[in-house]
């Protein structure tokens, strides 16, 4: 696949693709004989792994540490391992904290009118 049409399909910018390829968020994208990228199936699941891992909030340094241990081989199964283990703690930590953001909202939505009427009685 064209890098115009990886980005239709993953919803990311071009030039976010280049970049995350650059900074070595993904690995180095396939090239066919003119040196143009050309998607393969391993290359699109990479870009969706990285888009996954971001929009959950794991960091572009953990994330490029994954893949830089997953370029040197089998020898990194641990290291690697380990490192999605810690981004799995933090995601379940950041996680509950946005569940009691938002058990807190549901309470108030659910008791707004119940406190303005108290705040109006409060200024009469």
């Amino acid at each position: 696949m064209k890098i115009n049409e990886v980005s239709k399909l993953y919803d990311i910018s071009a030039d976010t693709l280049r970049y995350y390829e650059r900074i070595g968020l993904i690995p180095p994208v396939t090239r066919n004989e003119s040196g143009i990228r050309d998607y393969s199936e391993t290359d699109c699941n990479w870009v969706q792994f990285a888009k996954c891992m971001r929009g959950a909030g794991l960091s572009v340094e953990s994330l490029i540490e994954y893949v830089t241990l997953f370029g040197e081989g089998d020898k990194t199964r641990a290291a690697r391992k380990e490192l999605l283990i810690e981004e799995r703690a933090k995601l379940v930590e950041r996680m509950a904290q946005m569940q009691e953001t938002l058990d807190k909202l549901n309470w108030k939505i659910d008791n707004y009118y119940k406190c303005t009427e108290f705040e109006d009685t409060k200024l009469k």
